[in-house]
Formats: structure tokens, sequence, C-alpha cells
């Protein structure tokens, strides 16, 4: 296994394109792999249509020296601004590129109006349930969907005008 790679500099986010396709899926499976085994099926972001979503401007990447490391979806729903993924290739946690993917999602869901996001994790990825709400997050749902066990966390964000939720 490689070594971790270090920040030298800041990760760049920026919408992907129909190029990054593969690599958003690949680095969404390297970030997964490890809880298949532990949920007893692959979660839910290694199972996404990835080109589609490119297609329809949902997948943002976070690049380190040029190269894919971090994957975000997110769109707006009926319930508000949502995080779908955030993934993080194995070899670049520690860099602020899940940090960086985080931070992005919360100033887009601001410039578009919102007053919070919204995101959920599998029960069984317990790293999470300890992030989640030392960033701000609030647990406020927990139920089952597509045979996932689901825990829904919500973040409000500074005064927003348009969209109340």
């Amino acid at each position: 296994m490689p070594p971790p790679l270090t920040p030298v500099t800041k990760p760049v986010v920026r919408l992907a394109t129909a190029h990054d396709a593969i690599a958003a899926r690949a680095c969404v499976l390297a970030a997964f792999e490890p809880y298949v085994a532990r949920i007893g099926m692959p979660p839910a972001p290694m199972l996404l249509d990835y080109p589609t979503l490119v297609e329809a401007s949902y997948v943002w990447v976070a690049e380190l020296s040029s190269q894919v490391e971090g994957v975000l979806v997110q769109y707006e729903t009926p319930d508000g601004f949502y995080i779908d993924t955030v993934a993080v290739n194995p070899k670049a946690r520690g860099t602020g590129v899940g940090r960086a993917l985080l931070e992005f999602a919360e100033d887009e869901a601001t410039r578009r109006g919102f007053a919070s996001v919204y995101l959920c994790t599998n029960s069984k990825m317990i790293e999470n349930q300890v992030l989640y709400p030392k960033i701000g997050y609030v647990e406020y749902d927990r139920r089952i969907e597509a045979g996932y066990d689901r825990i829904f966390y919500r973040k409000g964000l500074a005064a927003s005008s348009t969209n109340a939720v």
C-alpha cells in the first residue's frame, strides 16, 4: 500500500466533467470498500451511476496534485440541500480533502439560498456518527431505506434568504 499523501496545497474542488466519471467512481469504490463487510452489502454510493450524476451536474471532485482524491455528490431535494456522498481516497485521508468537500457543500447550499444541509450515514459507519456531531451536524431521524439502516443529520448554515430548509 502506498504511503498516505501529505498536503502540499489545499485541495481544489471543482465540478466534475464527463472525463472525471471513471476517476470519481474509482475514488468512491476505494473509499467505501472497507464498509462492505461491515454492512453486509456495498454501501449505496458504490452503486450510483456516476456518468449520469456527472451529466446532471451533481458531482464535484477534489483534486490534490491534479489527481481526483475526493468526490462530493450533492443536489436539491424537497427536503432541502442534500449531501448524498462524501468520499475520500484512502491514501488522501488526513489531507483536508473531506473537510474541503463538506465546506464546499455547505457554501454551495448557502449560495443557493438554503438555511441548512442534510446528509445520512449508515448506522454501521460509526466513525461518521462521531464526526458529524463534532462539526455541527445534529441527528434528526433514523430509518431503513432500500435495505440500509440510515441515520440522518442536518446542519444549520449562516442566514440565507431564499429557501427555508
